[in-house]
């Protein structure tokens, strides 16, 4: 096992680091991988393409629990509660997975979600 990849120095005007958390709000990331020298600087690309692979993952949940929500919304009153509970919990796990990864970006570290991170990884290895 290798050791983890850090953050040193800078790209562009920004230290790596604050552009690694930057990467995680969905603009920054999607201008990120356009811009020269952040499209260039792998710590960065890693970070942006796992930013957008987390959105991807927090629409599909959305789909899913849509779907979740018109079925139990025939259960009545129970599934209202059930369907704004589980609505809760997903949306609260996404913005702790959410701060979780832009406190390791600010820490220097590429913090690799499962297989999102894998994807992340290897679209930043592509530069």
């Amino acid at each position: 096992m290798r050791a983890p990849e850090r953050a040193h120095g800078t790209v562009g005007v920004l230290p790596e680091i604050m552009a690694g958390a930057l990467a995680y709000f969905l603009l920054p990331a999607i201008v990120f991988l356009f811009i020269e020298p952040y499209n260039k600087n792998r710590f960065v690309r890693f970070h942006s393409f796992q930013c957008i692979g987390l959105w991807l993952a927090g629409v599909v949940a959305g789909a899913i629990l849509r779907v979740v929500g018109v079925v139990l919304f025939l259960i009545p009153l129970f599934g209202h509660l059930l369907i704004w509970l589980l609505s809760m919990v997903v949306s609260l796990a996404l913005i702790m997975i959410w701060i979780v990864l832009v406190v390791k970006a600010l820490q220097g570290e590429m913090y690799k979600l499962p297989l999102i991170g894998d994807f992340a990884e290897r679209q930043a290895s592509n530069a």
